[in-house]
């Protein structure tokens, strides 16, 4: 991937999310509607099931030129071929990372406390996922709502590309990437649409709107 991160909007899918439709199915959808990076996250499988998961969507991935992350697990992203791995604090931090996987092309870092933008790790990361910025069900083990202005306040300390996650929409897409976010990664809104391809359209729309 390229360092400046040129991606707009970020799919971040699970079996779960699906409810119980193809993840496949609902991945291309989406990337028909204008997703350009897709993170797969499987919080409830083993690794063996995670990475069979992986190489099915890499593979699918692959013919549309969209490249595949993968949530926390190296194993897992190194088996895939996987562009890149994404984590959070309780994960394997992006310095441990670099050193357990050195051809890794991207290491994203999710930034939940505003202190984190201090620490060492920043500069071992290529991008920082601002998590959550609105309160969501599928963000529930963090502490922080950073809001609008939270995205300005940490735009204004960082040249990092920002992901904005939590609770992202055909809404709210506008004003979050006027606040300072450059992309916007989505779970709920695309992965349980009756139509990921037509929801991913209309979040892209107002992504290129406010550009």
């Amino acid at each position: 991937m390229d360092n400046h991160f040129p991606y707009r909007l970020y799919l971040v899918v699970s079996e779960d999310a699906c409810l119980g439709r193809d993840i496949i199915w609902v991945t291309e959808q989406a990337i028909k509607g204008g997703v350009d990076v897709v993170q797969l996250r499987e919080k409830h499988l083993n690794t063996p099931d995670f990475t069979t998961s992986a190489l099915r969507l890499k593979e699918m991935l692959d013919g549309y030129n969209v490249p595949l992350i993968i949530n926390d697990t190296i194993a897992v992203a190194q088996a895939s071929g996987a562009a890149g791995i994404h984590v959070g604090n309780s994960d394997t931090p992006p310095s441990k990372i670099r050193q357990l996987w050195p051809e890794c092309g991207t290491v994203g870092y999710s930034i939940e406390y505003l202190e984190q933008l201090y620490s060492p790790e920043i500069q071992h990361s290529d991008y920082l996922g601002i998590s959550p910025v609105f309160s969501t069900l599928t963000k529930t083990d963090t502490v922080t709502e950073w809001g609008l202005e939270g995205i300005l306040n940490i735009r204004a300390l960082t040249s990092k590309p920002l992901v904005a996650i939590g609770n992202m929409n055909a809404h709210n897409a506008r004003d979050v990437i006027r606040a300072g976010a450059d992309c916007l990664a989505v779970v709920s809104a695309i992965c349980s649409a009756d139509d990921p391809a037509k929801a991913a359209e209309a979040i892209r729309n107002q992504i290129e709107k406010a550009l």
